[in-house]
């Protein structure tokens, strides 16, 4: 994308009600307004709050948000210019229940309250596979822990991806430290049982995937 395309994206991106773009310092200081003031500040009304992690193109928001008109949904990205897509569908199709928030994963427990979450998805993320990238990788036991922050305490997490890899290491971690497993496979369009929303929804990159015929897996569990 030219340097052009991106300037445009991230100018049209302040002219959407439904993005928040906080600056570091607003965020690492506390002086974050909308922390622990999702609902009743920015949605104004008490519906389950839903993130989206890495939302990319923000596909998944926008899909779940009008599959699930009774629940609120972030995404959360660092890459405006990339989120403008579903920043831009979701304003001009009055999906009022999907929002976009420019900021670093890492700094999730400055953006939401203790127990302001209820549920997270962590779509097609980076496995992050050289060692030295670890500290990265976003189902790390790091940042497993910044979600408990957020998540009330029966919150359920989502992680669908198309690398093996990160399958295999998500699902060992949880289940050597004694995290929740609810379901867990690693083909999830070849066995039956897959949620709707799981299979239901798929974005532009998942849909290359399936016509190479490469597999797409999926955990649903809750951290203890």
């Amino acid at each position: 994308m030219g340097s052009k395309n991106k300037l445009k994206r991230f100018r049209e991106n302040e002219t959407f009600s439904n993005v928040i773009q906080p600056t570091r310092d607003e965020v690492t200081s506390g002086q974050f307004a909308l922390k622990g003031k999702w609902r009743t500040d920015f949605f104004k009304n008490d519906h389950p709050l839903v993130l989206e992690l890495g939302c990319g193109k923000g596909e998944y928001t926008v899909a779940l948000a009008q599959q699930f008109p009774d629940k609120n949904f972030i995404g959360v990205d660092i890459k405006g210019a990339r989120f403008w897509r579903g920043a831009k569908t979701a304003e001009h199709g009055a999906i009022n229940n999907a929002a976009f928030l420019r900021s670093q994963i890492e700094l999730i427990d400055h953006l939401f309250a203790e127990g302001e979450v209820d549920e997270i998805w962590i779509t097609f993320p980076d496995p992050q596979i050289k060692y030295k990238r670890t500290k990265h990788r976003m189902t790390n036991s790091d940042f497993l822990h910044r979600y408990k922050k957020v998540l009330k305490p029966d919150g359920l997490m989502h992680l669908k991806t198309d690398s093996e890899f990160m399958h295999g290491y998500t699902l060992g971690l949880l289940h050597g430290q004694g995290h929740e497993v609810l379901y867990a496979n690693h083909n999830i369009y070849r066995n039956e049982g897959a949620p709707p929303e799981v299979t239901g929804i798929q974005t532009h990159y998942e849909q290359m995937y399936l016509e190479i015929n490469k597999a797409i897996t999926y955990i649903r569990f809750k951290i203890k």
